[in-house]
């Protein structure tokens, strides 16, 4: 039974990766992206980590400040109650300062720690944005690829569809190439035409003022 359940598992992960691998050939720059805000989110997760290191770092140095200063406060009061020759009151106070001292001597241990904890952790961070930052890069240099890839790939289309292949991208282009040749001889022609309209009235009118210079 154990085995056809792991049978069963890895034909599952199996069949999953080969989804996934589907998916990233038909959209590589998709999945990238899908990855890279995945490797934000981890990025965030470390710095909120780090906000809460330093926070507990923080704390840990207030209250390493508050119960030395209390170990201090209990030792000044034994040594008055030593030289006042009350023991009670000194046996009290030397107690007193001993647990302060061992609490305090407990915190600085941990405000170590937190402090080499949060450097690693700022160490991680570093390293992580930067990863990070190169991953957009690579983003960029692949973006740039694929888009020449795509053009290169509409290019040798239209090159195919030049040498007898049909295509629909050489088809616009011959429509237009049809289109402009049409536009073009009707704008000469309207030239010509008005053109020699011009001429021919400038002729006439030419031929008049001689005329009328003639007969004065």
């Amino acid at each position: 039974m154990a085995n056809l359940f792991n049978r069963l598992k890895d034909s599952i992960t199996s069949d999953f990766h080969e989804m996934l691998d589907q998916k990233e050939m038909k959209n590589p720059i998709g999945m990238l992206n899908r990855y890279l805000r995945q490797c934000e989110a981890e990025v965030e997760k470390v710095r909120k980590l780090i906000e809460r290191q330093y926070l507990l770092k923080q704390e840990f140095t207030k209250k390493y400040a508050e119960t030395q200063m209390l170990a201090d406060k209990r030792k000044h009061q034994a040594d008055i109650a030593s030289k006042a020759g009350e023991t009670e009151l000194y046996e009290f106070a030397i107690s007193e300062h001993e647990h302060f001292a061992e609490r305090a001597v407990r915190i600085q241990n941990s405000l170590n720690e937190a402090g080499s904890g949060l450097a690693d952790l700022e160490k991680k961070y570093e390293e992580m944005n930067h990863k990070l930052k190169d991953m957009y890069i690579k983003r960029m240099e692949l973006m740039g690829r694929e888009n020449i890839a795509r053009a290169n790939h509409r290019m040798s289309k239209v090159l195919e569809a030049s040498e007898g292949y049909s295509d629909k991208s050489f088809s616009r282009f011959e429509e237009m190439e049809a289109y402009l040749e049409r536009l073009e001889h009707g704008m000469n022609t309207s030239y010509y035409r008005n053109s020699l309209d011009g001429r021919i009235a400038q002729l006439e009118k030419d031929m008049k003022n001689d005329e009328t210079h003639s007969i004065s």
